[in-house]
Parts: structure tokens; sequence; C-alpha cells
């Protein structure tokens, strides 16, 4: 092959990696900037009904940060892929390195110290069912959770005794109970009795077994990820690939920066030693 097929390929290498790496920042550029505006909205709209100064749980704060770290992080290596600065496609490389590596190091530690991060759910969901009237995203969230996996509570369905409504020393008519999302519905789509909860704190597992789901929702979460490990391994690598992809055409990418700009001092070197008569 003659060196002008070899800088033929090189530049349709370093055109398509360019076009390649553009197209990866720009899509997921596009998609920060949606999820921070989604983020901002809900935001927004969390605050005109917040009575709590916590976050806890809060989606929007979640979807807020997650926003701004993918729209910068991406405009980095926009801007960088289209004026192929070596500094900037470094940042974004290194940037997409480093969640990598956080978030298998993070699955890793939450498997390997699963009690103690089973524990500390269940604490925060704790937290949040003290507020769970006050606080709309938490009890969206909650009354989500327990109709979808069909549980109740936390750990259990007496975690709800820490809300000062269902605490059996309240005087509200919920008092003893829990809320109605825990209610077993034997048809689908039934209308489920709003105070089908009523005094069951009072009872034993055995009479709650046909009124409520008496099995807490972190035991019904983990037992649904394992009845459904390829979905959750199919979303992990969903998750995980396009990062590792980015690393590597970024890397590349930045091979071929590199040797265009050696390329030219190489050129630049030679005129100055035989320059033309």
């Amino acid at each position: 092959m003659s060196d002008d097929d070899v800088r033929y390929c090189e530049r349709c290498s370093y055109i398509f990696l360019k076009l390649i790496l553009f197209a990866y920042a720009i899509i997921w550029w596009l998609i920060g900037g949606f999820i921070l505006a989604i983020g901002i909205y809900a935001e927004v709209e969390r605050q005109r009904y917040k009575t709590l100064e916590g976050v806890f749980l809060a989606p929007a704060i979640i979807l807020i940060l997650l926003g701004i770290i993918m729209f910068i992080v991406s405009l980095v290596g926009l801007v960088g892929s289209l004026r192929d600065n070596l500094t900037l496609l470094k940042v974004f490389m290194y940037t997409l390195a480093v969640c990598l590596i956080l978030e298998l190091l993070g699955g890793i530690l939450a498997l390997a110290f699963r009690h103690q991060t089973v524990g500390l759910v269940n604490k925060n969901i704790r937290k949040g069912i003290v507020n769970y009237y006050d606080d709309l995203d938490f009890k969206n969230i909650m009354d989500f959770v327990q109709k979808r996996f069909k549980c109740c509570g936390g750990q259990e369905y007496t975690d709800w005794s820490v809300n000062m409504y269902h605490n059996c020393s309240a005087l509200s008519p919920s008092a003893c109970g829990v809320p109605y999302t825990c209610c077993i519905t034997t048809k689908p789509n039934e209308v489920a009795n709003t105070m089908c909860g009523y005094k069951v704190l009072e009872k034993t597992r055995l009479e709650l077994i046909e009124i409520i789901h008496i099995r807490g929702c972190t035991d019904a979460f983990f037992i649904w990820l394992m009845d459904n490990y390829k979905i959750m391994a199919g979303l992990l690598l969903g998750i995980l690939l396009p990062q590792f992809f980015g690393v590597v055409v970024s890397w590349l990418y930045m091979t071929r920066v590199e040797d265009a700009i050696s390329s030219v001092q190489l050129s630049v070197r030679e005129e100055d030693l035989f320059p033309s008569l």
C-alpha cells in the first residue's frame, strides 16, 4: 500500500470517528437537556405543594442533577469533537471512564454489603413514611411500589406505625391502619376500599393474609429482581455499554487527532530543514 493510500485510510477513519463521536455527544447532550427541563418543571411543581424542608427521594432533584451532569459532560465532548481539542476530549473520556468505574464499584459494594444496603433502604423508607401525607413525591412513589410489587411498608407492614396518622395512639380514623394501597384486590381494576386497612396493626400476621400484603416492599423488590434477572441484566448493559462505547470512541478519535497533529508538526519541521528553492 502506497503512502497516499495510507493517508487516505487515516483521513477516512478520522472523519468517520469524528462523525460518530459528534453524533454520540449531541444525542446525549439533547437527552441531558430534556431530562434537565423535566427536572426543573417537576421541581417548580413540587415547590408549589412542598411542606417539607428535606429532599428525600425527590425525583425532581435527581432528574436535575442527572440532567446537569449529562448536559455538561456531553457538551464538553461535543465541543472537543468539533474543535479537535485534545484537552476537552481527555476530560470527556476520563469523566465517562470515572462514571463507569464508580457505577461498577457502587454495584459491587452494594452486593458485598447487601445487608447494610437493605438496612439503609429500610431506614430511609421509614423516614419517608413518617412524612407520607406531607411529601407528595414520596407518597406517589410509595403508593406505586406497594401496588406494583404487592407489598406494604419497607421491612414489613408494621412500619406504618411510625406515621402519626397510622400510629395506634392517633385519634384519626386511620389509627392502627395502613394505606389502601397495601390491601389485596381480587379483581383487576377493582376499586379498592380506602378503609380496607382499618385497624390491621392490631391483628396478627395470620389474620391479615387475605386482607393486606404483609410482605415488606424491600424484600418484594429484591425478589422481583431475582425473578427478572434477564431484564435487569439488559438494563445494566443498556446503562454501561453506551458509556464504554463513548470511552472507546473518544480514545480512538484522540489517537487520530494526535496522529494528525504529529503529521503536521513533522511536515513543518521538514519544510524548515529543507526549504523549497
